[in-house]
């Protein structure tokens, strides 16, 4: 008697990993959020250091100039505000554009130039900046009278006119050099720091030449002189975003 030698065959064994959906990896590569907000905070914080330096700089040459019987000049006063935005332009200017002032922020916003979304990040930081530069002017300098606050010394009017001016003039050269890919934007520095310079020299006597309202609004609270701050935080502003659409209206297409 024959036996049958039939073996039923079983399917293959699966591995129960085989039927899952594999494991996702942890990327090694940040996600572009994190990237995104770093990148803003670099931003901001080279905002805040370019900032600082300036207010500091600024100030601090009024400031001596009253300790010292006129050792500065208005010339002085002048470049010491000329170079420091020279040098700041030249070294931050690839990281955050230097703005160092909410006025210009507010012109590249209005314009295009800049996300409105960093709007604040970028005012906040200036603010900062300004008010850690004039405290610690405060400090060092102590008693520094007048503390290189900028306040009128004609009427509001006048000084509403000279500061819309003066920022008008100044944003038009940052814009020019700045945006404009014909022009000389390995100079920006010198054309911007130039225009500061002089726009001091014809209106600093008259109204500080503040041009900035983180500018004016540092030394204004570490000395509490407030006296006409309003012109500052409203002349620069208009002035710029003024300047910036000038530009732009007078911008060569790019095929020319």
């Amino acid at each position: 008697m024959s036996t049958s030698n039939h073996v039923t065959s079983l399917p293959p064994v699966t591995p129960a990993s085989a039927n899952e959906p594999p494991l996702s990896q942890p990327s090694s590569k940040p996600s572009t959020s994190k990237l995104f907000h770093t990148t803003v905070l670099k931003k901001a914080g080279a905002e805040f250091v370019g900032t600082f330096i300036l207010v500091f700089t600024a100030a601090a040459g009024p400031i001596v100039d009253q300790k010292f019987s006129g050792i500065e000049t208005l010339i002085g006063n002048a470049a010491c505000s000329g170079l420091a935005v020279l040098i700041l332009v030249l070294s931050i200017g690839h990281i955050s554009k230097a703005h160092m002032n909410p006025a210009v922020t507010l012109a590249y916003a209005a314009l295009g130039h800049f996300p409105w979304a960093q709007v604040p990040i970028f005012i906040l930081a200036e603010i900062l900046g300004s008010l850690s530069a004039s405290f610690l002017l405060k400090a060092a300098y102590h008693p520094f009278m007048s503390g290189g606050v900028t306040v009128p010394s004609v009427s509001s009017g006048q000084a509403f006119l000279l500061e819309f001016v003066a920022t008008f003039i100044l944003m038009f050269v940052i814009v020019a050099v700045a945006t404009d890919h014909t022009a000389v934007g390995d100079l920006a520095g010198v054309a911007i720091g130039g225009a500061v310079m002089l726009d001091i020299l014809i209106i600093g006597p008259m109204t500080g030449a503040s041009m900035n309202p983180a500018r004016t609004l540092g030394p204004a609270i570490a000395t509490g002189r407030y006296r006409g701050i309003w012109i500052y935080m409203v002349a620069p502003p208009l002035g710029a975003i003024l300047g910036a659409a000038v530009y732009a209206l007078i911008k060569l297409p790019k095929d020319e």
